[in-house]
């Protein structure tokens, strides 16, 4: 079978090396905007580096939904799994809908889910949220509620951050492992979460202040730091909860410290969008900030970033109260360059397509993890490629 992967930035090329070493695929196209012919080359050198034999890196411009459509059936492509910005992944989702084929991506389902009439016309799988969190949080999300008899609660933590003995190489404690411009973006990000039964809605300049912040552990971790992150209410109607549900929140995971900083950074305007002119050219405090900041916050060859989830959920199981702990751990891999992140978005969105090609997921429209996705096999793929999962039930007072 043939898989095109749109975008080989470094979720891309995570994608790739998982879908390298799988029997069902015999092809895979790495396709790129590739501006120059110069990045062209690069990609196809990384490429014989890696000494991948199934992929060749092919330039096309998503934004042209012909272009893509086109593609799709020269190359006799049988799935696409998207690495790329929600607005170029709305493209991609609409020609494979157009093509018939199954379409994979990390993107959240927000905009995604208008296609979904389209899918079940079409008789397309359009499974998106295939990455950390989203991802493989709701899949542990689903098996954590599926031990109880009443849910009253569920938390997800989620983050990417140095590992530990390499933190302090850093100012601030945090490194890039994703696209900073759109790290930056979420911290000014507003954030829904259900608490004693009730909607909060947390303004996104806001989300760094002290009551919004609370310590987890993780073992051989210790204690890393959780805010606020985007919203959680969303995902009460898709895990299927009823009035019992008190609490839900989602969060994002740093090294004590970071929210103090970024809130000072908030308040000083620096993550404002709204462009300024300096020298007769408009820029935005937070273009500047990530253009100046990025070249500084780089990992070296040498350092590894660790990637944390956890999943609680508590309620009632055989007439007691208990809460069911899902915790994931995962460190780059210094011998492919991979990062945490990478892998657990990349190979997360690999696993979705290959147990879609293989027949494991059928169902049409624009699906769900929580929903459609087998959860216990998923782990078991996530566990086959080197990632943690620990499991724990504790009774509660």
């Amino acid at each position: 079978m043939k898989a095109i992967v749109l975008g080989m930035g470094l979720q891309g090329k995570a994608v790739i090396h998982d879908l390298e070493s799988s029997t069902l695929i015999t092809e895979i196209f790495a396709a790129d905007l590739f501006a120059t012919d110069k990045s062209l080359l690069e990609a196809d050198e990384y490429l014989i580096e890696k000494g991948y034999s199934k992929t060749k890196a092919i330039k096309l411009d998503v934004s042209m939904e012909k272009e893509l459509a086109e593609t799709i059936a020269k190359r006799d492509i049988d799935i696409i799994i998207c690495m790329l910005p929600i607005q170029l992944a709305l493209k991609a989702a609409s020609a494979a809908i157009e093509s018939g084929i199954p379409f994979v991506s990390s993107n959240y389902t927000y905009d995604l889910i208008v296609l979904d009439d389209a899918a079940k016309e079409k008789n397309t799988i359009i499974l998106p949220e295939m990455g950390l969190d989203p991802g493989i949080d709701l899949v542990l999300g689903r098996l954590a509620m599926d031990e109880l008899d009443v849910v009253h609660g569920i938390n997800s933590y989620g983050g990417g951050i140095p590992a530990p003995e390499c933190a302090d190489t850093s100012p601030i404690k945090y490194k890039i492992s994703w696209i900073f411009d759109r790290v930056l973006d979420v911290y000014v990000r507003e954030a829904r979460f259900i608490k004693n039964g009730q909607l909060h809605v947390v303004p996104g300049n806001e989300i760094f202040k002290e009551e919004n912040i609370h310590e987890i552990e993780f073992s051989g971790i210790g204690a890393v730091e959780a805010y606020l992150n985007g919203d959680s209410e969303r995902y009460v109607k898709i895990f299927g909860f009823g009035k019992e549900l008190l609490e839900m929140g989602r969060y994002a995971l740093r090294w004590p410290g970071h929210s103090k900083f970024w809130r000072t950074m908030v308040d000083l305007g620096l993550l404002d969008d709204n462009p300024i002119k300096i020298n007769e050219t408009d820029i935005s405090p937070r273009d500047f900030l990530a253009k100046c900041l990025t070249p500084k916050l780089q990992y070296t060859n040498d350092e590894k970033d660790v990637a944390l989830l956890r999943v609680e959920a508590w309620g009632i199981k055989d007439n007691k109260k208990v809460k069911v702990i899902y915790d994931l751990i995962d460190y780059r891999d210094l011998e492919t360059g991979l990062f945490a992140m990478n892998r657990t978005v990349g190979f997360t969105a690999s696993i979705g397509a290959l147990m879609i090609l293989s027949g494991k997921i059928t169902q049409a429209g624009v699906l769900s993890p929580v929903r459609h996705v087998p959860p216990h096999e998923f782990i078991k793929e996530v566990e086959a490629r080197g990632m943690r999962v620990d499991y724990k039930i504790e009774a509660m007072d």
